[in-house]
């Protein structure tokens, strides 16, 4: 007797990946979640958002939009084109963190500090632990860069590109978030 049930199936590595961003989601969820039960309290604190997280927000886009066009590269085996938006989203991420670096000077120049008022500790954490994630997703898209110029990543091997993908987007989706969630509730 022959079953009508379709089985699904996705690559272990993706799903890998699928795993990661869920855990990744829920740190972010509780830190969220307690910035606003901290902002309904009284006393809380009016920080004013540095400008920098406009132009880094503009940035880690970009470098999204340069992550899409390389998978699309690789997918047409097109590896020049492959190779050069990679690198342009690495570029491009490492600016984003350099213009957080400067977001949080802008912050500590108008006076809210890491320790003190846990309003600004919380958006040094949040953003801190975003960059973190960042620079795990820059190493990843570095050794995306790597195999594609030993020609292992291609039409017929998209498994590596195709997680980087999927792992930076969600980085640029994530930050979205934080940075409209941080703007109002602030």
């Amino acid at each position: 007797m022959k079953s009508n049930v379709k089985i699904l199936r996705m690559n272990p590595n993706i799903f890998i990946t699928w795993i990661f961003i869920i855990s990744i989601s829920m740190i972010f969820v509780s830190l969220i979640s307690a910035y606003i039960v901290k902002k309904g309290e009284p006393g809380g604190l009016i920080i004013n958002l540095p400008n920098m997280f406009i132009y880094s927000t503009i940035v880690v886009v970009l470098s999204s939009l340069f992550k899409q066009i390389a998978y699309f590269s690789a997918k047409k085996d097109d590896l020049n084109k492959l190779n050069y938006f990679l690198f342009a989203s690495i570029l491009s991420g490492v600016s984003f963190l350099i213009l957080q670096y400067f977001s949080w000077g802008e912050l500590v120049n108008s006076g809210v500090f890491f320790v003190g008022h846990p309003d600004g500790s919380f958006i040094y954490v949040i953003t801190g632990v975003h960059a973190f994630h960042l620079i795990s997703g820059l190493i990843f898209i570095a050794i995306v860069l790597f195999k594609s110029s030993k020609l292992e990543v291609h039409s017929k091997n998209l498994n590596l590109i195709e997680m980087s993908t999927t792992y930076w987007h969600f980085l640029t989706g994530l930050w979205l978030y934080l940075y409209v969630t941080l703007y109002l509730y602030n």
